[in-house]
């Protein structure tokens, strides 16, 4: 390594600049890459990949293409130290590389073919799995002209990543750096539980594929695999531990002498055709003869002391196919992805007997939980059931006849699903009723229904089926049932009936990417570097990248509802101009909402697609404010916002109480509240409502719970907002329930110094609260992870209004 630096250290005076002389650790399996964006005499990219020991290093004076047909100049200059990869800062005048430099990207790389032999050939192919780096690349050689340094070609292969040049341009349309982001693994103790991330189940392929993943839906049994030597254990979904059950398993996994960590995958047997077979797996548990079940790995969470939780998803797995890549095993097999559109992988899936696929976010980090990150798209129908019964065997059947199944509702009820009377054959029926001899009960675990069995047999409801269906009827059963079998790693009381999500809502609840914004190539902003906040030093093009940033998080608060534009085309502290209406010709995405819903006035205006959004943001609009009900039942709102509004000399502890205060109130009226920072110095308090009164009603209502709130504590609150009765009290703001009032949107930034922006918040965070301007457009990062999910409840906790106002004493209609 001291050679193969000797020429980067005789270039640099390291009492000067601050670049690192040498250091760095190893990726061992996970080999590093990293670009770095250099401001010297001119701009360029610095092209760096790991290999033994060293950062090998070109200089792209273009930088990356994802076109197939460009091919940009390389030029192959001296290794760097890896400690290089986390070098962000300005290299000082007279030095050489004089100027500033970013990380532009990171991640790791994976070599297809022997490194070394391809180098010394002049032709590398390898794949990349970075922030924007994606797929598979090649450096070639060119045959050299005397020059001092060896010019290469980076050249994009043709894969799903490719991108025509004149449709997108990835240097221009993500610049900035991604230090800030999560790519390192943090060393870390490794834990000894470690719970799963797990799928939602959706209704239909994402719109965007390019940013997924798909997998085979394995028709067998989650495991998560413990590795520390030959500590091995091997846990289901549920935390129990199945080792004993797996020795085989346990011991091909010690074969291998993977490095410690927790490795995620499925188990599975195959049929005769190579296909998953749930039937089968069962089999092998039950016979005691786990020899032909194979795991497929397709995460690692942890990995040779490092939490690799919030590296991305796709540099988790280049991760884990490079050391599996090295380690073959029959037994422990890589889950690769598959290479088709999202509808030929179903259909090819369903036309083979496969269960589906499974879609993840190729940006996504690991959560123990389930995720709208990663997804589940079924070819049919089919789900666990808990069994509460059963009926008696007809003619020559013997055991019994058919199943009764259910599903807990969210009070915890056993909810009755229809009966399985298929998919047994004559061991199936003798090893079930004898499991379920032991269970009976004298009564049914059932909530009452008409359409159960009254001859059934009761059980208590411990046993799990799974059933696939044809379809579910009007009252709650299932139709055409089949039994696939018994489910022995998932409780009984975490069994409820699967429904399918929208796939938009359901990740509007989840983190975004943490990836920059991708504007459209169709988009042409003005003035792209005009500053628009001298405290942040924001510029247009950063307002309009932050809205393509938090394009799916702010979406579900603006779809469907009036909007108002606030424009800032001086920037933050000119002359501001509120827009309920105009033109939108020159505003794609922007569109008019039924005259007929404000016919005394222009036709009010909705932004329901990103390209709205950035449309509205090229225009110089800043704040997006929306009315508290939707276009499509405009004359009964769906909310009320409680606007806490401190007045001068009230501290933000007060403010915090305040809200506090306002929830405690709501809950005894028996309505829901959310909370989140309004961007600028208070805190909104949002009260989902089922839509049933007028405009009128619910201002009422809502001015009632403020006065109440005022006269009961005077020292905190006042129902009158004027200055000289605020100072040193909060105005509730009831306002913002008048017809055609609004309120600043979640996610939307202010026009204020510094750009806040509202921010969903769960209650639990309220006392670690800074102030209402806690996050603004610099730092979003750092909030990107939660995103909506504090909200995740909010449609289906919305209440009606008439019980609160009963007990309030509030008579609609009186005012």
């Amino acid at each position: 390594m001291g050679d193969a630096l000797k020429t980067y250290k005789s270039k640099r005076n390291f009492a000067i600049t601050p670049e690192p002389p040498e250091g760095g650790e190893e990726g061992g399996d996970a080999l590093a890459f990293v670009i770095q964006k250099h401001w010297a005499s001119r701009l360029h990219y610095d092209f760096r990949l790991e290999l033994d020991g060293v950062m090998l290093s070109w200089a792209v004076p273009k930088g990356p293409s994802y076109d197939t047909h460009d091919k940009r100049m390389a030029v192959h200059v001296e290794d760097h130290p890896i400690s290089y990869n986390d070098f962000e800062g300005t290299i000082p005048p007279r030095q050489y590389g004089a100027g500033k430099v970013i990380i532009w990207d990171r991640g790791v790389w994976r070599p297809l073919g022997d490194p070394r032999k391809a180098l010394a050939e002049g032709s590398l192919k390898f794949e990349l799995a970075g922030h924007k780096m994606h797929g598979r690349w090649a450096l070639v050689r060119m045959k050299g002209k005397g020059e001092k340094q060896e010019p290469w070609l980076l050249i994009k292969e043709k894969d799903d990543y490719a991108r025509p040049a004149d449709e997108f341009s990835v240097v221009d349309e993500m610049p900035d750096s991604v230090k800030a982001l999560p790519t390192a693994a943090p060393k870390a103790a490794m834990p000894e539980t470690l719970s799963p991330q797990l799928a939602t189940l959706v209704d239909a392929p994402p719109s965007s594929p390019e940013d997924w993943l798909f997998e085979i839906k394995f028709d067998g049994y989650r495991l998560l695999a413990r590795v520390d030597g030959k500590d091995i254990r091997l846990v289901t979904r549920n935390g129990n531990d199945w080792t004993h059950h797996l020795q085989a398993l346990r011991d091909a996994i010690v074969k291998m002498r993977l490095p410690a960590g927790w490795y995620d995958g499925e188990i599975v047997v195959h049929d005769d055709n190579g296909r998953p077979d749930f039937g089968l797996l069962q089999n092998a548990f039950d016979e005691n003869d786990p020899a032909d079940i194979v795991y497929f790995l397709f995460d690692i969470p942890f990995h040779d002391g490092r939490d690799l939780r919030q590296v991305p998803l796709e540099q988790r797995r280049a991760r884990l196919q490079a050391l599996l890549d090295k380690k073959p095993s029959d037994t422990i097999r890589f889950s690769a992805a598959l290479d088709a559109t999202p509808q030929d992988m179903i259909a090819a899936a369903c036309s083979m007997g496969l269960e589906g696929i499974i879609g993840k976010r190729r940006d996504s980090a690991y959560t123990s939980r389930r995720s709208g990150s990663w997804i589940k798209l079924k070819c049919g129908q089919r789900q666990e059931f808990v069994i509460g019964g059963y009926t008696d065997p007809q003619g020559s059947r013997s055991g019994f006849g058919s199943l009764l199944l259910g599903t807990y509702d969210k009070d915890g009820k056993l909810q009755y699903a229809g009966n399985v009377g298929c998919g047994f054959n004559a061991g199936t029926l003798h090893d079930i009723k004898k499991k379920m001899d032991k269970l009976a009960a004298d009564k049914s675990p059932f909530a009452p229904n008409r359409e159960i069995d009254k001859k059934a047999h009761w059980l208590k409801p411990s046993l799990v089926a799974e059933v696939s269906f044809g379809a579910w009827t009007h009252s709650g059963s299932i139709r055409h049932a089949v039994f696939k079998g018994l489910r022995k790693d998932k409780k009984a009381d975490a069994i409820v009936r699967e429904v399918p999500a929208h796939l938009k809502e359901q990740a509007d609840m989840q983190p975004a990417s943490t990836v920059q914004g991708k504007l459209p190539a169709t988009l042409k902003i003005s003035n792209p570097d005009r500053v628009i906040d001298q405290q942040s030093g924001a510029t247009k093009i950063t307002l309009v990248r932050y809205y393509a940033l938090v394009g799916a998080l702010i979406l579900p608060h603006l779809k469907g509802r009036p909007v108002s534009l606030v424009r800032a085309p001086a920037g933050v502290g000119g002359e501001l101009f509120f827009q309920k209406h105009a033109e939108t010709g020159k505003l794609p995405g922007v569109k008019h909402l039924n005259p007929a819903l404000d016919p005394d006035h222009p036709p009010m205006l909705e932004i329901a697609t990103e390209r709205g959004l950035l449309s509205a943001a090229q225009w110089n609009v800043v704040e997006l404010h929306t009315q508290n009900a939707n276009a499509s039942c405009y004359e009964k709102p769906n909310r009320m916002v409680f606007d806490l509004d401190p007045g001068k000399g009230v501290t933000w502890p007060q403010v915090q109480e305040a809200a506090q205060l306002m929830r405690a109130f709501l809950d005894h009226l028996g309505l829901p509240a959310f909370l989140k920072t309004s961007g600028g110095k208070g805190l909104h308090v949002v009260v989902p409502v089922r839509p049933g009164y007028g405009w009128d009603d619910v201002k009422a209502f809502s001015q009632a719970i403020v006065a109440h709130m005022a006269e009961h504590i005077p020292e905190r609150f006042v129902l009158k907002s004027g200055p000289r009765n605020r100072v040193g009290k909060i105005f509730i703001d009831y306002l913002r329930n008048s017809r055609g009032a609004t309120t600043v949107a979640a996610w939307s930034a202010r026009s204020r110094p510094g750009l806040g922006i509202s921010v969903p918040l769960a209650w639990e965070e309220l006392d670690g609260l800074h102030g209402a301007d806690q996050w603004t457009v610099a730092n979003v990062h750092t909030r990107l992870d939660v995103g909506n999910a504090p909200w995740t409840a909010y449609e289906q906790s919305a209440k009606g209004l008439a019980s609160a106002m009963k007990v309030l004493g509030f008579k609609p209609g009186a005012s």
